[in-house]
């Protein structure tokens, strides 16, 4: 494209000049005032009498949290701490406890379960993290204590919430995939490869794990 063909398709504005009256600014204002004033006549309020009124939250709020029971009546979590694993925040402690023999299908169960809702974020990491769904969010909000030591959540106040809210339609319990949940059913965990392709030559194509890597020999003894 020629420069004479450049200048033609180039539109050139000129800044508009300011008069008297713009640039005393008073138009602008006025037009501000008129958009004032239509929304003073035209007003619509969107305020919530709270809490004589209670909010309808959306089906995926996340508020807080409960424990579940499972078919026995007894606690669902099986102290594995992939949820304080997971938790960003930090706000949740365990103490896991031998299970005792009449609960045969597990190993532990948690002695001790705080989690401290003021430092939670409400990310549901925990709830997505459990591999047996003993742990979930609710729809509760209004969340009231007198001191800090009020808001941390132990098993028992975790499980009150779950019997305040099992039968509740927005709070259903989100599984049905058996007492303990999927990863209950693994007896033996399948061998994995590593992530990206060795060549066989390599020792770590030969290790026993993938991951590591034994040596023996001369160089095991460097």
């Amino acid at each position: 494209m020629s420069q004479t063909a450049k200048k033609k398709n180039v539109r050139w504005v000129e800044e508009p000049e300011l008069g008297f009256w713009e640039s005393t600014f008073v138009p602008a204002i006025m037009q501000g005032l008129k958009t004032t004033l239509k929304h003073v006549v035209d007003r619509k309020p969107v305020t919530q009498q709270y809490p004589e009124v209670k909010p309808e939250l959306p089906l995926h709020y996340r508020g807080v949290h409960r424990l579940n029971r499972d078919e026995k009546d007894r606690v669902k979590c099986v102290a594995c701490m992939m949820c304080a694993t997971a938790c960003p925040a930090n706000c949740i402690t365990i103490e896991a406890q031998a299970a005792p023999p009449e609960w045969p299908d597990r190993d532990k169960f948690p002695k001790s379960f705080v989690l401290d809702e003021l430092r939670c974020i409400y990310c549901g990491m925990c709830e997505e993290a459990c591999p047996v769904d003993a742990i979930e969010l609710t729809h509760i909000y209004d969340l009231t204590g007198e001191s800090r030591s009020d808001l941390l959540y132990d098993r028992e106040k975790l499980l009150g919430v779950y019997d305040r809210t099992r039968n509740d339609a927005r709070d259903p319990v989100r599984t049905r995939r058996g007492v303990l949940g999927p990863a209950s059913e693994f007896q033996q965990l399948p061998a994995l490869g590593p992530a990206t392709g060795v060549p066989q030559s390599d020792r770590s194509a030969k290790a026993e794990t993938a991951g590591v890597i034994r040596t023996t020999g001369v160089e095991g003894q460097r």
